[in-house]
């Protein structure tokens, strides 16, 4: 190894102990000096420490290195050990960071520097957010605790034996795929449900309406227009929040069909990107027009994406969608894809951007794709003016259709120029 090389990888194997020793350092900084077994010079020292060691080992051997590791943990605990004994605290998180910070150093040496540097900053901010994660532990309740880890043991025990090709006569059905796009949704779905259990009470409504679109647009526009026939005075600020849900239920659609069908991107980026961004400026025009508002936290009412029964019925509903669309495709042609997308999107986009994005591989002209997708996507906007005229009061569904209509026409045009 050159020795510019040497140089630049012992810094980086400092470099993350001393990264590991700042977080340390300041979260005991109330500990007086000596009273505490390591702190930002002792992690720093345990990153070139590791980071020496690997380099004594390229030639010495690996034995070296193993031993070097061996020794250093077995100083780290006993030093642990004395300080809980001392202070009368149990708690291991000291001897893992350090042990980590050695191996971190190490691997500087030895491996790939942007994986160790990446992984130091991971876990340093694993080390600085223990109160947060903490708090975020004790909202949650334990059927979601159940529903996530049964929903984990179902993905990794049975999904490696699910047949990993079509099923069907009309090849549309392939259950491994489904459940992996089943656990794709559901995790984004949970993001924006937890980020309601977190934000929901406490932080005001533009949180609750990007959180809600996240977990489900639908849910989020329904409590608002709820919300509008309890207080017709905020009509305007219920339908920015509105308009805000539907914004981030069109990022949420570029996400899925990015990581279904990236080659589709570049037909539906431009057009939902264009589309999302004039919503959310109109919502958050919207908001600023009505003021500030004296009124109730949005309660939106909806069960963990990740509850086993919700999760199967989301796998039945992509999995009917995509024979559907294929049969659709296969026998009525473009007609019968957009009708399929415009009725589909009527409740959930999400299935039907899977299916479209599937089916665009190879059995679909990804034009007639696209088409399709933003087909589902209007029909989903504009079912929110529809809520909200229905359930909120008709000057919120206005309002909240006005808005639609600016955004989906200004889309449609992007969408025209760039399939040409």
């Amino acid at each position: 190894m050159p020795i510019d090389s040497q140089f630049e990888r012992l810094a980086i194997a400092l470099a993350i102990g001393l990264l590991f020793g700042l977080e340390r350092g300041w979260s005991l900084r109330e500990v007086p000096e000596g009273k505490r077994a390591a702190g930002l010079r002792t992690y720093g020292l345990s990153g070139l420490l590791g980071g020496i060691s690997a380099l004594v080992a390229s030639t010495a051997g690996a034995i070296f290195l193993s031993f070097a590791f061996l020794t250093f943990g077995l100083i780290t605990a006993a030093f642990q050990y004395l300080e809980a004994r001392t202070e009368q605290g149990f708690s291991v998180t000291g001897t893992v960071a350090g042990l980590l910070a050695f191996l971190l150093g190490a691997y500087a040496v030895l491996g790939e520097m942007s994986v160790a540097i990446a992984s130091a900053a991971a876990a340093t901010a694993m080390l600085a957010f223990k109160q947060p994660l903490h708090a975020w532990l004790k909202m949650l309740t334990w059927p979601e605790i159940r529903a996530f880890v049964i929903l984990v043991v179902m993905t990794a025990l049975i999904a490696p034996i699910l047949p990993d090709k079509a099923i069907d006569p009309w090849n549309a059905i392939n259950p491994t795929e489904i459940w992996r796009f089943t656990i794709l949704l559901a995790a984004v779905s949970f993001l924006g449900y937890f980020a309601i259990r977190i934000f929901g009470e406490r932080a005001g409504l533009i949180v609750s309406a990007l959180a809600g679109g996240l977990a489900s647009s639908t849910a989020a526009a329904l409590t608002f227009a709820k919300m509008a026939r309890a207080h017709p005075d905020a009509c305007w600020l219920l339908s920015g929040a509105t308009l805000m849900s539907c914004a981030v239920m069109m990022a949420r659609v570029i996400v899925v069909v990015g990581i279904a069908n990236p080659s589709l991107l570049g037909l539906i980026m431009l057009p939902l990107a264009i589309s999302g961004s004039v919503i959310l400026i109109m919502g958050a025009i919207f908001i600023l027009r009505a003021g500030k508002r004296n009124m109730e936290r949005p309660q939106i009412a909806m069960t963990s994406p990740l509850e086993l029964g919700t999760a199967l019925k989301l796998a039945g509903l992509i999995a009917g969608v995509m024979l559907v669309s294929k049969l659709a495709a296969q026998f009525s042609g473009p007609a019968g894809v957009f009708g399929l997308s415009a009725i589909s999107g009527l409740a959930d986009v999400d299935a039907i951007s899977l299916s479209l994005s599937q089916l665009s591989k190879g059995a679909l002209d990804p034009q007639i794709a696209a088409i399709g997708i933003g087909l589902a996507v209007t029909a989903n906007t504009l079912t929110k003016s529809l809520l909200g005229a229905l359930t909120g009061s008709p000057k919120h569904g206005l309002i909240v259709g006005a808005g639609s209509a600016v955004a989906l026409i200004t889309a449609g045009g992007a969408l025209f120029l760039t399939i040409g």
